[in-house]
């Protein structure tokens, strides 16, 4: 296999500066899932932590070498996830934490980065207005930038998904992981192709939020001139061409989803396996819910990978009123 930009023996470093409680996460076959799904299916729960998503097992990493090294001050863009783990991991290790996000932005994320003590500057526009103003930042007060996914420490804290994987007892042939800046799906599919090259790794992404699979096919970087979804967590619109190298050596397919698809996971995951997630963490069940053929016989994983929504918008989405 050609190299990517991770590797293995760091990702296994990282899992030793992690701080535990983000470790080890939930690994189990989800029975009540596969009468609707026509497949044998397993769910990664990466929602069993403090900040209910994957996004921890990165920032444990930065933070850590922030607190030894220097410097002590450190800015993100996020859409909320990222925001939450770096001020948890940030708060942990003494590191002063800004993080800048779209006024669009879910409330219940960006309370929740409020509450962990980190500054919240809101901008207008997107996400990528937000990187935009992460980065100005950056070089107005000479602190570290934390960019998702551009940033090796966030991939191979990522990775360390899939050598929990590796540890299941029970074998698997594919592993659907959402694909937003790419992090999350290169870093498990590095370790997989390394370890485990015959598992299928297959990336998933809005229909509305197309940027990182149409670079992944034409094999160039394609951005967009907006994204519509209701999966804010994996909605950019300028691929990281680095990012993109490497998942063009570890992925095997990336499929997009329709909107009705991704609220359909989201309820059967409600419904039939008792999570309560958000959008992005459904893009898995959609995409075996939009081509069951391909998966039939067959025994998947889906990483869950968040769950901070905002519960008002959810049960709309779900159609419940349960509280």
């Amino acid at each position: 296999m050609q190299r990517t930009r991770l590797d293995t023996a760091r990702i296994r470093a990282a899992r030793r500066v992690i701080d535990p409680v983000f470790l080890d996460t939930p690994l189990y076959r989800c029975e009540a899932l596969e009468p609707h799904l026509g497949c044998a299916v397993s769910v990664k729960l990466e929602t069993a932590n403090p900040v209910r998503s994957f996004k921890a097992r990165g920032t444990e990493v930065v933070a850590t070498a922030l607190a030894a090294h220097g410097p002590r001050a450190v800015v993100c863009a996020s859409a909320g996830n990222l925001g939450q783990a770096l001020a948890w991991s940030g708060r942990a290790r003494g590191l002063d934490v800004t993080v800048v996000a779209s006024r669009s932005a879910t409330a219940a994320k960006l309370d929740r980065i409020r509450a962990l003590g980190a500054k919240l500057e809101l901008v207008d526009g997107d996400h990528e207005s937000a990187r935009e103003r992460a980065a100005a930042l950056a070089r107005r007060d000479g602190v570290r930038l934390v960019e998702d996914s551009l940033d090796l420490e966030t991939c191979e804290g990522a990775a360390t998904v899939g050598l929990e994987l590796l540890g299941s007892a029970a074998p698997f042939d594919a592993v659907l992981i959402a694909l937003g800046g790419g992090a999350l799906a290169t870093g498990i599919g590095h370790v997989l192709k390394e370890a485990a090259p015959r598992t299928e790794v297959i990336c998933v992404q809005p229909l509305g939020a197309p940027a990182m699979t149409r670079s992944w096919h034409e094999r160039r970087v394609v951005t967009t001139d907006a994204t519509d979804t209701i999966a804010d967590g994996v909605a950019g619109r300028y691929p990281i061409p680095e990012v993109l190298d490497d998942l063009l050596l570890v992925a095997d397919d990336a499929v997009l989803v329709r909107e009705e698809s991704i609220v359909a996971g989201m309820r059967l995951l409600l419904d039939h396996a008792g999570l309560v997630v958000e959008p992005s963490a459904a893009l898995g069940v959609a995409a075996v819910l939009e081509d069951r053929e391909r998966f039939a016989g067959r025994h998947v994983v889906t990483v869950v990978c968040g769950g901070n929504v905002d519960m008002d918008t959810y049960r709309r989405w779900v159609g419940t009123t349960a509280g």
